[in-house]
């Protein structure tokens, strides 16, 4: 059974996550409202692409963007490297969110801007546990830039 963190989000909390498999999208949006925070507060998409597509559109700017490597069209590591080298969004948080645990896609991250690597876990448990470390330190903890774009 999930347990609840008690974080108590700093206004404004907003986070898009790039994902491509709808089984994950619906166990990360539960673990995520299972740690507290509002479904409403969380925009899927399924690739790179569709993601750049929205970034200029949301307004304020997602205070973090939680990134799968391993999408269709434009994968996560092609979107991290345009979201970095990009003025208007290149202050947001870039969490890599992934199946994978290979040290080059550790190291492209972070060479790359990224601000986070966690491996995706294998239990509902697990992933309630990083969701909550994820909020708890991005949503509650960290101070974050609302830029107009």
């Amino acid at each position: 059974m999930p347990m609840t963190t008690s974080v108590e989000l700093k206004s404004h909390p907003f986070l898009v996550v790039a994902e491509d498999d709808l089984d994950d999208q619906l166990l990360i949006r539960d673990a995520l409202v299972d740690n507290g925070m509002s479904a409403s507060d969380i925009i899927f998409v399924n690739d790179g692409d569709e993601l750049l597509q929205i970034l200029p559109s949301l307004q304020p700017c997602p205070v973090v963007i939680m990134l799968d490597l391993n999408m269709p069209k434009m994968d996560g590591r092609e979107a991290l490297q345009e979201i970095k080298k990009n003025d208007r969004f290149k202050h947001i948080p870039v969490i890599i969110f992934t199946t994978s645990s290979a040290d080059e896609d550790v190291k492209m991250t972070y060479e790359s801007g990224g601000n986070t690597f966690f491996t995706k876990p294998a239990l509902y448990e697990e992933l309630v546990e990083v969701t909550g470390l994820i909020l708890s330190y991005w949503f509650g903890k960290a101070e974050f830039c609302s830029v107009k774009t």
